[in-house]
Parts: structure tokens; sequence; C-alpha cells
């Protein structure tokens, strides 16, 4: 991997989990928080979408599909520290 490929990634994943923190919490994580949030949506995304065939396509879809995802990750998250 690329350090630019590197650096995009980490960028998409700011954004993403950003945008989950703004729809579940209505703030965001810090930098490192959102970075982690992203990440870890996208996978869950990814995985999620898989299972009833869906594929990205393309950034935009990739940032959707990690969005949802990470909206499911913190929804569950919320679910099981209460």
């Amino acid at each position: 991997m690329e350090i630019v490929n590197l650096l995009i990634f980490l960028a998409v994943g700011a954004l993403v989990g950003w945008l989950a923190g703004i729809i579940v919490k209505g703030r965001g994580f810090g930098l490192l928080g959102n970075i982690v949030v992203g990440i870890v949506g996208a996978v869950l995304g990814g995985f999620v979408f898989g299972l009833f065939g869906i594929t990205s396509g393309g950034l935009i879809g990739a940032i959707i599909m990690a969005t949802i995802g990470a909206v499911l990750l913190l929804l569950v998250l919320r679910l099981v520290v209460r």
C-alpha cells in the first residue's frame, strides 16, 4: 500500500466516523476515534451488504456503505453499553 492510498484510507475513515457520530450521537469522537469507527464500520458495512449481495459502486458508494456500517456499529455499542 502506498502512502497516498493509506492517507486516503484514513481520511475516508475519519469522514465516515464523523458522519456516523453526527447521525447517532450528534457529534464526532475526535480524529482518532472517527478513524477507528469509520474503519470498523467499513468492514461491518462490507460484511452486511455482502450478505445481501450488494456491492459498492466507487468511492461514493463505499462511503455510503461504510457510513451505514458505522451507524450500525454505534447503535449496537449503545445497546451493549447500557
